[in-house]
């Protein structure tokens, strides 16, 4: 629905959410029940990690989808993308009814024009970046909501911060430009690099979309970029051409101006970097170069919010930012330490580009020199494995063992004859030598029984289902498994 508004004043106001145990759309419906609304959903009957923060909310949602679930005075329904009104009973019943139906993206388009909104975007980093800028909003005491793609474990393992509704940030996603719904005063560029191709078929495709989205800014917005990644500064370059009023914030080793990284060294498990435009040293105990340049565009993002909420930015700011950041456990999915059980470590992590891949493993090498590192990896959709083919076949670099398996589909393409899971492992046979292939992957569960000893690091990785092969394992080794 174009052009759709909330009233600013939700107090009372009935929404019925259909596929509420989405992760976005739990968090939007948490973020909107603060605001007074009155929220109902429905959802399938399988358990999400969702549904322990939907119980812990004052709202009531059923395990099915019928026309009747729709309360009789609903004044909006909102519907994840994975339901459409020609095959989804309640959505029908809706149009039938007259009442207004918004995808997730248009109601979080609307809910950020309640608030001074900031959106967070990028192929890789969206997620933690906007984890570690709720972190440091609640550090420094703003009035602000926040809105992650993945439970947080700063925010108590939700997916929200819910501290006022002054500032609104939120995590802003790329695919089928569903970012230009929403509405910012401030957006952050990660990365931008070839993805989605059943979507983007080319780089430029993707980069247009994010040059689209950053021309939303209004006059004397700010883009936050990543200097040090071509696509983001790309993109910054062609804004800047058109939109001289903007103001742009570059971030990284290559940047100019208070967000340069003059310094970097791991120590002790801690990554500790300065910046340009600060005196104090800071620190991340979560791998990796790519994440603290997540963590230099959350300092950007958050202290651009302070000095537009108190005209400076103190030392006891940077004080609160310090602490923060060295406190920071990651969200879930993003480099998150399982456990570790007979002497292994384990981890699990969401990284299904060749390039997020690349950076983990090599973050997880620097703070773990004396471990073997053993990834499970599962590539996700057809189209992305194609047309990053060569990319998968070399990103392993910095792992010991690889172990591979089919290609995870996605509902939203069909398969065309190209690659498989078994051709990928064909190819990474050239640059590595310890990879094996197993089809599915519980069926590599005896041979990692067989191979792991003390001392590894043992990951699974990608947007598959093969963390369920890590959580057996370390269920196993942990004795939590009873067989």
């Amino acid at each position: 629905m174009e052009n759709f508004e909330l009233p600013y004043d939700l107090t009372g106001y009935p929404i019925h959410m259909v596929g509420i145990k989405g992760t976005g759309m739990t968090a939007l419906a948490e973020l909107l029940v603060k605001r007074g609304a009155v929220v109902t959903g429905s959802d399938v009957p399988d358990h999400f990690y969702t549904d322990d923060v939907l119980k812990q909310l004052p709202l009531s949602y059923v395990e099915t989808f019928d026309p009747g679930n729709i309360p009789a005075d609903a004044a909006l329904v909102i519907h994840s993308a994975a339901y459409r009104s020609e095959t989804n009973p309640e959505l029908a019943e809706a149009v039938r009814r007259g009442i207004p139906t918004v995808l997730y993206t248009e109601a979080l388009g609307a809910f950020s024009r309640l608030s001074d909104s900031s959106g967070i975007s990028g192929v890789h980093g969206k997620t933690t970046t906007t984890a570690l800028a709720g972190t440091l909003i609640k550090a420094v005491g703003l009035e602000a909501s926040v809105l992650v793609g993945s439970a947080v474990s700063n925010f108590d393992g939700r997916c929200t911060l819910s501290l006022g509704n002054r500032f609104f940030v939120a995590e802003t996603c790329e695919y089928q430009r569903n970012f230009l719904a929403f509405s910012p005063n401030r957006i952050v560029i990660t990365a931008i690099e070839s993805d989605h191709q059943d979507y983007y078929p080319t780089y430029p495709d993707i980069l247009s979309a994010f040059v689209q989205y950053a021309m939303k800014l209004p006059e004397f917005g700010e883009l936050i970029y990543c200097a040090d990644d071509p696509g983001a500064a790309e993109a910054a370059k062609m804004v800047s051409i058109q939109r001289p009023d903007i103001v742009f914030s570059p971030y990284g080793r290559t940047a100019s101006g208070d967000y340069r990284l003059k310094s970097l060294a791991v120590e002790g498990g801690r990554s500790v970097f300065r910046l340009e435009g600060f005196r104090t040293d800071f620190e991340l105990k979560v791998p990796g170069e790519h994440l603290v340049l997540d963590a230099i565009a959350a300092i950007a993002l958050v202290s651009s919010l302070v000095r537009k909420d108190r005209g400076i930015l103190s030392d006891a700011d940077i004080a609160s930012f310090r602490a923060a950041l060295s406190g920071f456990k990651g969200s879930k999915r993003r480099s998150e330490i399982l456990g570790e059980a007979g002497g292994i470590l384990f981890m699990d992590d969401y990284g299904h580009h060749p390039t997020a891949v690349a950076k983990t493993l090599q973050g997880l090498r620097e703070f773990h020199p004396d471990r073997r590192i053993v990834i499970d990896f599962m590539s996700h959709t057809y189209s992305r494995t194609e047309a990053l083919f060569e990319e998968f076949a070399r990103c392993f670099g910095d792992a010991d063992l690889v172990i591979l398996h089919k290609i995870y589909p996605s509902a939203r393409e069909s398969y065309s004859g190209g690659v498989t899971g078994k051709s990928l492992y064909e190819r990474a046979r050239i640059f590595h030598p310890g990879v094996s292939y197993f089809e599915e992957p519980m069926d590599a569960f005896d041979s990692c029984l067989e191979i792991l000893k003390p001392g590894d690091l043992f990951i699974t990785m990608g947007a598959g289902d093969n963390w369920k092969l890590g959580a057996a394992l370390y269920a196993r080794l942990s004795g939590k498994d009873p067989k």
